[in-house]
């Protein structure tokens, strides 16, 4: 890494996530909440964003045009081999990655992401780094997955590639309001870079064509036993993003626990000869040997790189419309994802107060999102090895 790259210390965090106390977060996001809900200028009667209906249809119309995207991520094993998959397809235009702290805390996860487009010879993509620590909580990571350095423990050369001088906030920002309607945002970790974006600018969210996130699950968690481990790290960020309006896909454990790479996939990464595959093949080997003290054949969820792959191919999901709310909370169900698909739902009764209780209102069904629930695993690994083994000019 050149001498003049910042050190951790020097990343520029945005200021919005700093000492942020849950009063001040409750207070932004009911300010948030309010602008998006209530500017005419961005939301119809009912609510919900006038371009949402219209940004579905454009992307269901356009979706054979090359889909310029933003990688919001946190490096990681499977984060990795999702940016290797989606820096060597056609059929995306990656205009930035944004890492954020998640697997590994920010000092990792930016100079992971410099690495992999040095790795992938895409260099002309803007690393632009993101948040340090979630929106109001204490940072957990998953090491015990990833290794301490986030890449398997595989040790790669320190990146010679400088990282953006805009943080994510900013290069987020002005890309999407450069290009309203035009970009989706992949996102692969905790939400807490776009949530910040979203608070800092509630405007932007109807510029935002869509977001593919991956995290959340309908049928229990992974870090905990309601929450999957990217809205168990920020629930106030994913709570913020799902009530924003945009556009969602979400691609959660439901599906990705059905994608499992084994030591077939690793040898035929081994076999090829470039150095995108190389390195994959010797993260996802250094994956497969650390879990061979299991119980269970080894085999790594390819978390990540599904969803990129439903933005190159949306065949290998089936996705249904859900209403998707973020517990935030409870103690012990913090970031879970509860959905549902039908009206009126109940949430805890009332307790025991001398306040009148309000009428109840009648409640119409609009989802926010719409959910991966079935998935083509072999269609899934049929695009991923070639892609990332086959030899490039």
């Amino acid at each position: 890494m050149n001498s003049d790259k910042k050190t951790a210390g020097e990343i520029r965090e945005f200021p919005e996530s700093q000492n942020l106390n849950r009063r001040d977060f409750l207070a932004t996001s009911a300010a948030f909440a309010f602008a998006g809900t209530f500017n005419p200028g961005l939301r119809s009667a009912s609510g919900h964003s006038t371009a949402s209906g219209a940004r579905h249809q454009s992307a269901a119309a356009t979706s054979s045009k090359v889909q310029r995207v933003i990688i919001d991520t946190d490096p990681g094993v499977d984060d990795s081999i999702a940016i290797l998959l989606a820096l060597r397809s056609p059929e995306l235009k990656v205009e930035a990655i944004t890492p954020v702290c998640g697997n590994v805390p920010l000092e990792l996860t930016l100079p992971n992401a410099l690495r992999l487009v040095e790795i992938a010879g895409r260099t002309d993509v803007p690393v632009a780094p993101g948040a340090s620590h979630p929106l109001t909580r204490r940072l957990v990571t998953a090491k015990s997955a990833h290794g301490n350095n986030g890449m398997a423990g595989v040790e790669f050369p320190a990146p010679a590639t400088k990282p953006s001088r805009e943080s994510a906030n900013e290069i987020i920002s002005r890309i999407v309001r450069e290009n309203p309607g035009e970009i989706t945002i992949v996102a692969l970790g905790p939400l807490t870079n776009i949530a910040t974006v979203l608070r800092a600018d509630p405007e932007i969210s109807a510029m935002i064509r869509g977001i593919a996130i991956m995290g959340g699950s309908l049928s229990g968690g992974n870090i905990s036993p309601s929450a999957e481990f990217n809205f168990y790290v920020d629930p106030e960020a994913a709570r913020i993003v799902f009530d924003s309006h945009i556009p969602l896909t979400m691609v959660g454990l439901d599906v990705t626990r059905k994608v499992l790479l084994h030591e077939d996939h690793v040898k035929l990464l081994e076999a090829a000869q470039n150095p995108v595959s190389q390195a994959a093949g010797r993260m996802m080997r250094a994956t497969i040997e650390r879990m061979r003290d299991s119980h269970n054949p080894p085999a790594m969820a390819m978390h990540d790189p599904l969803t990129v792959a439903s933005l190159i191919d949306p065949t290998i999901l089936t996705l249904r419309d859900f209403y998707v709310e973020i517990e935030t909370s409870g103690e012990l169900t913090a970031g879970e994802s509860v959905g549902y698909q039908r009206v009126p739902m109940h949430k805890s009764a009332p307790l025991e107060t001398s306040e009148p209780e309000p009428p109840e209102s009648v409640q119409t069904f609009t989802p926010n999102a719409r959910v991966g629930v079935e998935v083509d695993s072999e269609k899934f690994f049929n695009l991923l090895i070639p892609r990332l083994t086959e030899a490039k000019s």
